[in-house]
């Protein structure tokens, strides 16, 4: 599996760190750049218009504007009442709301995010949104802190591919999840075509783009992991040969 390198591991965590740091204090103002797009692309490519009316109704408004995503993860998870649900680089809370409200009192949904400010944002947030089964922690994706096979379902939205280490996540997903759970997961995924280099020309890495991974790369990354089912299917283009994509899976 290929993992983009632009600078050390360290210098672009940080990098992606304070973009959402910074994106989190916007959410409250207006949303997170001058046209409101947070991850680099056009506006109809990223963030809240990537959710219906109706979910965007019934939370809070900071939870909407910090929506950084390129996809609608929970509208393709069919989360169930009861389940237990982590959400990596859970950012504001709109993916772990959505999640809290679907898997009901029964159920739980965890947010994971490295960023303070975003942790801080989206506990408001849940408060708003009378939300009592959102838990939001605070770790990496590379590393969760969950124990092994305790989560029914993982989702996440235009995260993975910011990550400097897939193969560390994509295995740690695999430890999580219950054998028989799945993943239901939005990013961006590159064409087969795709040279990293060609990649890393087509955008900046907190953008959401040049970290990307290729459809086979995703797809052999998942069946490592020891998933079964896997399914990359692109969505829409946010650049010449960059995809938003949903990727579903089958822990075996």
């Amino acid at each position: 599996m290929t993992t983009t390198t632009i600078g050390g591991a360290d210098e672009l965590r940080e990098a992606v760190r304070q973009r959402y740091a910074e994106a989190a204090k916007a959410a409250e103002r207006r949303g997170c750049g001058d046209d409101g797009s947070c991850c680099g692309g056009d506006e109809a490519s990223f963030g809240e218009a990537l959710y219906t009316a109706e979910q965007r109704g019934d939370l809070p408004e900071a939870a909407v504007l910090a929506s950084l995503g390129c996809g609608n993860p929970t509208a393709v998870a069919k989360l169930r009442e009861g389940e237990t649900v982590l959400d990596l680089g859970s950012g504001g809370g709109i993916d772990v709301i959505l999640s809290a409200k679907r898997v009901g009192p029964a159920g739980r949904a965890y947010g994971l995010d490295m960023t303070d400010e975003m942790l801080a944002l989206a506990e408001r947030n849940a408060q708003k949104a009378g939300v009592a089964n959102a838990i939001f922690l605070k770790g990496v994706i590379e590393d969760l802190p969950l124990p092994a096979a305790s989560v029914d379902v993982v989702i996440s939205n235009c995260v993975i591919n910011l990550s400097t280490d897939k193969a560390a996540v994509l295995g740690e997903i695999g430890r999580v999840v219950k054998p028989g759970g799945r993943i239901g997961i939005s990013d961006v995924v590159a064409e087969d075509r795709l040279a990293p280099a060609e990649r890393a020309a087509r955008g900046s890495f907190v953008g959401c783009v040049a970290g990307a991974l290729s459809k086979s790369e995703y797809e052999a990354g998942l069946e490592a992991a020891g998933f079964t089912g896997v399914s990359v299917e692109f969505t829409h283009e946010v650049a010449d040969g960059m995809h938003g994509a949903i990727v579903k899976a089958v822990r075996a």
